[in-house]
């Protein structure tokens, strides 16, 4: 009876421990896929400590496999453009400084360059596949902690486009919460820095408007950005990740602050 209880505690050890994996879903545009390093088409490989690889940070890759996140972690998922460094690395970094999350941390990365909001609507491919890796992440009893967004920049060229972010993304994160099962689901989004059109302001109005339960808000205005005026650098994007993280965590309830 005695080994019975031990084995029956051993397991339920295990089922709880899997249930608290820290995973995170990295969703938008070119910003948080990561241009951090990138001119035209070349990256210059620099990666600061804080973005780089240990064992305790995973990635899901294309072929749906755990494995060592390094960076650009979104190499194999923002195929049309070169990435580099992006948030989600100092991120992970951050949450794990904090000692009190699951290890490992899981980063799903999702996002695809020059993508609008309307491209990421329920049913759309960027939509659909969202859901597959989300859905392989956790299939082994994983919990979804958060999704993390920085996307919009695409938004701000057309009055149109800007006008409907408000209620596009409220519909995407009530699609979201619906298809993935978890009504209270947080996502992170990120107010944008840039745009690629004359309606930023706009958009950040609307981003910074939304006021929905677990629904959060990082602003990365006035962060530093490359000579195409619209990708953060790489020291940016460390700050942005560590800002990200400090949203999470005091969310979060846990005492955790980068100044």
């Amino acid at each position: 009876m005695l080994h019975l209880l031990t084995l029956l505690l051993v397991l339920l050890s295990a089922a709880t421990a899997a249930q608290k994996n820290s995973i995170f879903l990295l969703a938008g545009q070119s910003n948080m896929s990561g241009r951090g390093g990138v001119t035209g088409n070349s990256w210059d490989h620099f990666i600061p400590p804080e973005c780089q690889p240990r064992p305790d940070i995973l990635r899901l890759n294309a072929g749906l496999q755990w494995e060592e996140a390094v960076e650009p972690i979104h190499a194999d998922i923002d195929v049309y453009a070169t990435c580099g460094v992006g948030p989600g690395m100092p991120f992970a970094h951050s949450v794990l400084a904090a000692g009190r999350v699951a290890t490992p941390v899981r980063l799903v990365p999702c996002a695809v360059g020059a993508t609008p909001i309307r491209e990421w609507a329920r049913g759309t491919a960027l939509y659909l596949n969202l859901m597959r890796r989300a859905s392989a992440a956790m299939a082994e009893g994983g919990k979804l902690a958060a999704v993390l967004w920085y996307q919009g920049e695409t938004d701000t060229i057309s009055r149109e486009d800007a006008e409907a972010y408000g209620g596009r993304m409220k519909t995407l994160v009530s699609d979201l919460r619906r298809d993935l099962g978890d009504p209270d689901l947080l996502i992170i989004q990120v107010a944008l820095a840039t745009g690629q059109g004359k309606y930023i302001d706009i958009v950040r109005n609307a981003q910074k408007a939304i006021k929905i339960h677990n629904v959060l808000c990082v602003d990365a205005k006035g962060l530093p950005v490359g000579s195409d005026y619209v990708h953060l650098t790489t020291q940016a994007q460390v700050t942005l990740g560590k800002w990200l993280a400090d949203a999470y965590l005091n969310h979060a309830g846990i005492n955790f602050l980068h100044k």
